[in-house]
Formats: structure tokens, C-alpha cells, sequence
């Protein structure tokens, strides 16, 4: 009877210490998203910006627009005064084609005289006043040659300052960086903005990153491309992802305090992110853990 007693004692105490008993997971985080705070680059009266929040929007898509009138006007003074600057430019070029002419003919004067000399039907007095001719207008040329220089560095930085209104008349466009989901919207049509100031906020949320902390030991568990489990807290007990390691730290820091206990917050752990396809329950700053046993089947 005693013998009996302390077997159904030994069966009562294995029971107890298997419902005990829980299995843990490999990691505790939380979901994060990338996300962007798209600003102005030009500055101006925005003349719209057809966004809401939570609407999700194409890489690539008009948003908005600045205005562009002040930089229009300004472009178009810059080419009115380059036009001015070329008309000087082509005054010098017609002057120095005119002086390139006289000197040919110098040119082709001098070597008649000079033949003329070696026949003795022109005198020294003739030549030296043909070689001095050439000599006067290789000079002009030289000095109308050295007026085109600034002329033409002139027009160059009105091309210069052109190009800097054309881009920030492209910058006033305003395009969606990326494809995702407007988090907030910062400004309304109709304001007036300024070069970098916030207009809203998107992320893409189809594709979520859960940021975990591992132990030491559990680090050479853990390597990039891995395929594991997630988990988080659904009506019906434990709903489950696939995830993928897409990052891992290679330095330790201390366990946020919103991860682990106080007696854990200590110790120094390594940060973990694993991509996780969005089905639309998951959201930024959810909790949720990680299992780096993959189980067979798929949720």
C-alpha cells in the first residue's frame, strides 16, 4: 500500500512538472517598417498635395506640386540676358573674322612685294611697311581674340545658374519615393513650405521587419538568409509567420527594457531582423516573438 502511495506521488509530481514545464521562445521584439518623411526641396506656395493617410501609393506617383512661377520668371531673365551675352559674342567673332581677312591679304601683299624685291622692282621702305602691316594686325587679332574669354565664361555661368533653376523647378514636382502606405500627412495645399519641411510620412507595410534579441549563446544559431518562425497573439491562441534573418548585429548592446524582465534587462544581447510577408494584421510597434525552429506547414 505504502509502495502504491509512492508511486501515484511520483506519477502526480511528473504531472505537475510537465504542465509546468513551457516552451520558450528564441527571441522577443518588436514589428518595425521602414519608413521615410518625405519634405519639400523647394520652397513656395504648395499648390497641391492629393495624399490621406493610410492610402497607399506607387513608387514614382505625382503627390503634390510648389509653385514654380517665381523660378519660371527667373529662368527666363537668366535667357534673356545669355542672349544678350552672345550678341556681344558674335559682335567679337565678326570683328575677328574682318581682321583674319586683312591679314590674308597682308599676308598674300607681303610675299608680292617680297618677290617683287628680288627682282628690284620694290624697295626695302616697301617691304618693311608690308611686314609691319601683318605684324599690326596679328596683334589686333590677338586683343578682340583676348575680349571673347570673359564672354564666353559669362555665358557659361548663365548656362550654369539655368541649370540650377531647372532642377529646382523638377524638385518642386513632387513624386513618391516609394511604394507604401501614408503614416501621416504634415502639410495642406495651399501652404506656404519651405526647403525641407515635412509633408508626410509613408512606409512600406506589406513587407515588416521584427527587430528581436538573442543571448550570446543562441548567436551561432542565427545567420542570415535563415528561415524562421514567427509568432504573435491572435483571438485564437498563436497566429504564425515565416520569416527570413535578413540582418544581424555584430555588437552587443543591453536588452531594452521592453523586451525583458528586470532581472534580464542586464544582460547584453545581439539584435536580430527578420523580414516578414504583411497579411494586414501586423502593425508597427506589434510584439511578437521568434521561433528559430521552422515549423512544417505555413500559417
Amino acid at each position: 500500500m505504502k509502495t502504491f502511495k509512492l508511486f501515484l506521488t511520483s506519477i502526480l509530481l511528473l504531472g505537475i512538472l510537465s504542465c509546468n514545464k513551457e516552451e520558450k521562445a528564441d527571441g522577443y521584439g518588436n514589428f518595425e517598417a521602414t519608413e521615410i518623411t518625405v519634405s519639400a526641396e523647394s520652397a513656395g506656395k504648395l499648390l497641391f498635395l492629393e495624399i490621406e493617410e493610410g492610402q497607399v501609393i506607387a513608387e514614382g506617383e505625382l503627390v503634390g506640386l510648389v509653385d514654380t512661377v517665381s523660378l519660371y520668371l527667373s529662368k527666363q531673365q537668366l535667357l534673356a540676358l545669355k542672349e544678350t551675352v552672345f550678341s556681344k559674342s558674335g559682335s567679337v567673332s565678326s570683328q575677328i573674322n574682318v581682321l583674319k581677312e586683312q591679314l590674308k591679304n597682308a599676308v598674300l601683299e607681303l610675299d608680292r612685294v617680297s618677290k617683287m624685291m628680288s627682282d628690284g622692282a620694290a624697295t626695302q621702305q616697301q617691304l618693311d611697311k608690308g611686314s609691319n602691316q601683318v605684324e599690326v594686325l596679328k596683334k589686333q587679332i590677338k586683343n578682340v581674340q583676348s575680349q571673347q574669354l570673359p564672354i564666353e565664361k559669362e555665358a557659361l555661368s548663365f548656362d550654369a545658374r539655368i541649370a540650377q533653376i531647372d532642377q529646382q523647378i523638377a524638385q518642386s514636382v513632387l513624386k513618391n519615393p516609394i511604394y507604401g502606405t501614408v503614416l501621416g500627412k504634415f502639410a495642406e495645399t495651399g501652404e506656404v513650405v519651405s526647403f525641407g519641411k515635412p509633408l508626410y510620412k509613408i512606409a512600406d507595410l506589406d513587407n515588416m521587419l521584427l527587430r528581436v534579441y538573442i543571448s550570446e549563446t543562441q548567436l551561432p544559431n542565427v545567420t542570415i538568409g535563415q528561415e524562421v518562425r514567427v509568432k504573435i497573439d491572435s483571438n485564437e491562441g498563436m497566429k504564425a509567420y515565416n520569416g527570413k534573418v535578413s540582418w544581424v548585429s555584430s555588437t552587443a548592446e543591453f536588452t531594452p527594457k521592453i523586451i525583458q524582465t528586470k532581472e534580464e534587462r542586464v544582460n547584453l544581447v545581439y539584435a536580430v531582423k527578420i523580414k516578414v510577408k504583411n497579411d494586414g494584421s501586423l502593425k508597427i510597434g506589434m510584439p511578437a516573438e521568434m521561433w528559430i525552429e521552422v515549423a512544417e506547414t505555413e500559417q
